[in-house]
């Protein structure tokens, strides 16, 4: 058998490599708007909540509309997903429109109120 040869080094104690750093300028990261929210790199607008019926099997649904031009379809999909898991229902976004299952228009009001909207419509 072979012997393992012993480390001829002894450990030295370890270092504090970020001793000499000035942590006392650096910005507070819990103030700061977080990167997913949509709302920390454009404003928002004004949306129109429509309460609808036709064609749909005399189901309802609540439409979500007159989005502004600027914002892209990529946000408009991340407000319908936070919208359809608050209210706990499905929905879809057709047409820059985000149209919700069910009628529950105050938890939708809420949602795109704390997103930053002004929402006018339905109540």
């Amino acid at each position: 058998m072979k012997s393992k040869a012993k480390n001829s080094q002894a450990s030295a104690p370890a270092t504090n490599v970020f001793a000499g750093l000035n942590l006392a300028n650096l910005p507070d990261v819990a103030a700061a708007p977080s990167p997913e929210s949509p709302q920390s790199r454009w404003k928002m607008g004004r949306v129109i909540l429509q309460r609808e019926t036709a064609h749909r099997g005399g189901k309802t649904v609540i439409v979500i509309k007159d989005f502004a031009s600027h914002l892209p379809l990529s946000v408009i999909e991340t407000i319908a997903k936070r919208v359809r898991s608050a209210c706990g229902c499905g929905g879809t976004v057709r047409d820059r429109r985000i149209e919700i299952q069910g009628d529950q228009p105050a938890k939708i009001r809420a949602v795109l109120e704390t997103e930053g909207f002004d929402v006018g419509g339905v109540k």
